[in-house]
């Protein structure tokens, strides 16, 4: 097999990975209530199920950089290999899980494990690919991981809808793990980069550091018990201590030798701008995938198939927009199509928040109004995708595209992960207030008709307590959007052309420029 053949296949082979854990960061939001009715979760206890949203999550989000930088140390193959073992292992501890305490600590597994083959992949990229030609690998690398956002719901709900079982969603993931594994070692390069490549040593501190920090803001948002308030009694203070961590991990990035993200000679104001709208994209993504689908199944009454096909217009939206988000920003630069994007996602978010009771006959002419607002929000997310990777790769010398591009999706996996916590806290507190004056009736000492009429009060009364918290939560994320939109125009970078790479100090280092 020739040199270039052989690299495509071990790209391939990692793509392949990146994709298998993009669509596990997805599939539950479509199969939530299937997993809350087997475990006899209470429809108006949800809260209980959040940890296993946000294990996924945070084990992703913690564990990219750092085992990143360990790839360079003990080589690429023997990462993957490491990864998709433990992703095995994760996805069975899922399947096998009787509760939300087991269940959370294999998506925790999951979430580690599949975290780290999206900076792996990209960093071999970086050693099979010359500088030139490496953008390219890594945008195809991206794609892997962002087509995980759009098929992960609809495959969960098409496992379920074949199989009648959610375990079954994460008992196939064995297989596919093996092939996986097979085909990593036979086309990935054993043993560590090539001499010449760039190795970094292992920021252990900044990992810990960003771990810890993420787990404490999550830990303080998470109330099992949300009735008397939005965050837990132990909330204030373990928020405030995960917000200290992480400016120690800020502080800790700017003084350490090794870093998880190298800024020097970086425009730092776009790059984190861009950064920024990535994770406020990313917390209007991840309520968008869970509650439109909570939406079809709670109050729409559908099941988990047609829950998933609700949800197919926004997702068809999304990747079709970010086709157009790449040729807008070729042509106008990265800012415009970005804010463009965030402000008509925001738009749609306004939309959704005012679903009438009957959304079912709500229409704009011909076309029924639900469809119509879901393709507008996913029109709107889909056009930040394109721009926000190019302005990251734009702001740093080529040699850290892969570590960018790594940052670049850490940061809306945060947004997910922060997004869904605080806002379902939040929403999860709205519902329990108001509906907590409402009693079910019971159907003793009451004629038949009377109870009957009683509990169909009752439900009504439930519904609309439903349509409340989820209005709420819309208008709020609509509002991060709105932010969004602002903060992308300060990803500007000025005194060059739109597109070009070449632009600006930070896109060519200076040793370069001779």
């Amino acid at each position: 097999m020739s040199s270039g053949v052989s690299r495509r296949v071990a790209i391939g082979a990692g793509g392949s990975v990146v994709l298998l854990a993009a669509l596990d960061a997805y599939v539950v939001t479509t199969i939530l209530m299937d997993v809350v009715r087997d475990l006899d979760i209470p429809v108006n206890r949800l809260q209980r199920v959040t940890p296993v949203l946000t294990g996924f999550l945070l084990g992703y989000v913690a564990a990219m950089p750092l085992l990143g930088q360990l790839s360079d140390r003990f080589g690429r193959r023997a990462l993957l290999q490491a990864c998709l073992l433990f992703f095995a292992a994760g996805s069975a501890v899922t399947a096998l899980a009787d509760g939300v305490p087991v269940l959370t600590a294999g998506r925790v597994v999951q979430g580690v494990a599949g975290g780290a083959l999206l900076p792996v992949t990209m960093a071999l990229a970086g050693d099979l690919w010359e500088e030139r030609r490496r953008p390219v690998v890594l945008g195809a690398v991206g794609a892997a991981q962002e087509l995980g956002s759009v098929l992960g719901p609809l495959y969960g709900a098409g496992v379920v809808w074949l199989a009648g079982d959610w375990r079954m969603v994460f008992w196939v993931n064995l297989p596919l793990t093996a092939l996986a594994m097979v085909a990593v070692h036979v086309s990935v390069p054993p043993g560590r980069p090539a001499a010449g490549a760039p190795r970094q040593g292992v920021d252990v501190v900044g990992g810990l550091l960003l771990a810890a920090g993420l787990a404490l803001l999550v830990g303080g948002l998470y109330n099992p018990e949300p009735e008397e308030s939005a965050l837990p009694p132990w909330g204030v203070p373990v928020v405030a201590a995960g917000a200290v961590v992480l400016l120690v991990f800020a502080l800790w990035e700017v003084r350490a030798r090794t870093r998880l993200l190298d800024l020097s000679g970086v425009r730092r104001g776009p790059l984190l701008a861009t950064l920024g709208v990535s994770f406020l994209s990313g917390a209007a993504l991840m309520v968008t995938l869970v509650d439109v689908v909570l939406v079809a199944r709670t109050v729409l009454g559908k099941d988990e198939v047609e829950g998933a096909l609700v949800l197919t217009r926004f997702l068809v939206a999304l990747p079709v927009a970010a086709v157009l988000g790449g040729v807008l920003t070729r042509r106008l630069g990265e800012h415009w199509p970005m804010a463009a994007g965030m402000a008509l996602s925001a738009a749609g978010y306004l939309l959704i928040a005012g679903w009438p009771a009957d959304l079912a006959g709500a229409s704009y002419g011909p076309l029924p109004r639900m469809d119509v607002d879901l393709v507008v929000t996913g029109l709107g997310l889909g056009l930040v995708i394109a721009p926000v990777s190019s302005a990251v790769l734009r702001a740093v010398p080529a040699g850290r595209h892969g570590v960018a591009s790594a940052a670049a999706v850490v940061a809306r996996m945060m947004g997910m992960l922060l997004g869904i916590s605080a806002l379902s806290a939040w929403g999860f507190h709205r519902f329990h207030d108001l509906t907590a004056d409402l009693r079910p009736p019971l159907p003793l000492m009451m004629p038949a008709e009377e109870f009957a009429r009683r509990l169909a009060d009752y439900n009504a009364a439930v519904q609309d307590a439903l349509r409340a918290e989820y209005r709420e939560i819309f208008l709020i994320t609509a509002g991060l959007c709105a932010v969004g939109a602002v903060l992308a125009l300060a990803t500007r970078v000025r005194g060059g052309d739109p597109g070009r790479a070449e632009d600006g100090p930070a896109a060519v280092p200076a040793p370069e420029r001779a």
